[in-house]
């Protein structure tokens, strides 16, 4: 505490500013691992969300009586820590996704087409407006979802689509083409 005391005010602004950002985009992070059941991942965040908030509480409450530009600080370090959140998120895209794509025409091509590159599909024929139509179901890992979409626009640019979050799934099948990468292969490895 007497460290940061001694510190200047926009140092000790900028640390606050820091820290916030790191604490509240754990507890973001945390909060969407809730979401999908990560138990353990969720438990871990928590401890570190915490302690963090606590250590830097602790010591802001007593000094913004005698500095109190140092709410500003604090703040914007909770904001900037659920936008960093959000994106660190979207980054790591975590969880499983449900793809439904429609088509009128190029169904079964579209099908072979992710069937090949390792995903699986299920088809279900329907009828629209226009007369039949072909269904695909996929569940994916989210990251997937891009390239799985791109698949799609590449047989039936005029291919219709839904998105949405899978919450418990039995089993996803990993594409067979694309080996794990970055750091989600140090994280795979025993």
């Amino acid at each position: 505490m007497e460290f940061f005391t001694g510190l200047p005010l926009l140092a000790q602004g900028a640390l606050i500013f820091c820290l916030r950002i790191v604490d509240v985009s754990l507890g973001t992070i945390r909060t969407i691992m809730i979401v999908q059941g990560r138990t353990w991942i969720s438990f871990c965040l928590g401890f570190f969300e915490v302690f963090i908030w606590l250590s830097v509480i602790s010591t802001v409450v007593p000094l913004i009586k005698d500095r109190p530009g140092l709410i500003f600080f604090y703040a914007l370090g909770f904001a900037s820590g659920n936008f960093a959140g959000i994106k660190l998120e979207r980054w790591m895209a975590a969880g499983h996704m449900i793809l439904r794509a429609i088509s009128i025409k190029n169904g079964r091509e579209m099908a072979a087409l992710i069937r090949g590159r390792g995903y699986e599909v299920t088809t279900f024929a329907g009828e629209g407006l226009e007369g039949p139509v072909m269904q695909l179901f996929i569940v994916c890992r989210r990251r997937d979802v891009g390239a799985i979409i791109a698949m799609i626009k590449s047989v039936d640019p005029e291919a219709f689509y839904i998105t949405e979050r899978a919450g418990s799934v039995s089993k996803v099948i990993r594409p067979f083409m694309t080996p794990p990468t970055g750091w989600r292969a140090v994280l795979k490895k025993k």
